[in-house]
């Protein structure tokens, strides 16, 4: 009965979130909280060297380092991952890279702009909601939903599903610092007038749901594998 109870949690928990970004678009809030932070010249933070080359470019070279070391220590575990098994580590290394590259693969097929680009910032395009972006383009360069640099710190939120049943402390510290460093990168693209409130709350629910889906996977190998071993 446990592992029912806690997919229906977990089910209940991925809607709840799904609720959360439907009710942010349903405000509109998007452009009134970006004109806070810019206007018809444009978005002063821009360039800003701490923006954009400390918590923009450094952290996604931060995170890229840490990627690779979990693949490392999927092989050679470390610490408390020797107390985690080898698919779970597996999962660990594999999940925030998946999540990742659903946030791309996204953002490549979009033609929504960034707000930047947007008239009402000094660019061309037009502003329009976001899920009119895979239907047609706003007049500016696209590619700008969901949130890519975002993910650089969701998209660890995965390793929650990998280590919730072996080290459930380190999961639950785990999963609040991929939180946190999520919304202060999304926190930066916006004050640079890269990204809307809105990406960053749906890569945080695409990256949450990745991980959600990746971990029933792993469970049912799991559970196959136990059925062969038996």
């Amino acid at each position: 009965m446990q592992p029912s109870r806690s997919s229906s949690s977990l089910g209940a928990s991925t809607f709840a979130l799904l609720a959360v970004c439907l009710a942010w678009d349903a405000t509109g809030g998007d452009l009134a909280l970006a004109q806070r932070m810019g206007g018809p010249a444009g978005f002063a933070l821009r360039d800003n060297w701490w923006l954009s080359e400390v918590l923009h470019a450094g952290a996604r070279d931060f995170a890229w380092a840490l990627s690779c070391l979990l693949c490392l220590l999927v092989v050679w575990p470390a610490g408390p991952l020797r107390r985690l098994p080898f698919n779970r580590r597996f999962q660990l290394a594999a999940g925030g890279l998946i999540a990742s590259a659903a946030v791309a693969v996204l953002k490549s097929g979009s033609q929504t702009s960034c707000p930047w680009d947007l008239a009402a910032f000094g660019g061309v395009a037009h502003y329009r909601s976001h899920w009119i972006g895979w239907l047609s383009s706003d007049g500016g360069a696209g590619r700008c939903f969901p949130a890519g640099h975002a993910s650089v710190g969701f998209a660890f939120a995965t390793g929650w599903f990998a280590l919730r049943r072996d080290l459930p402390s380190l999961a639950r510290a785990w999963l609040a610092a991929a939180v946190l460093a999520g919304l202060g990168l999304g926190m930066v693209q916006q004050l640079r007038g890269a990204h809307f409130m809105s990406h960053t709350l749906w890569t945080g629910w695409i990256c949450w749901t990745v991980g959600w889906m990746a971990d029933q996977a792993f469970a049912r190998f799991d559970h196959s594998r136990d059925g062969a071993s038996a």
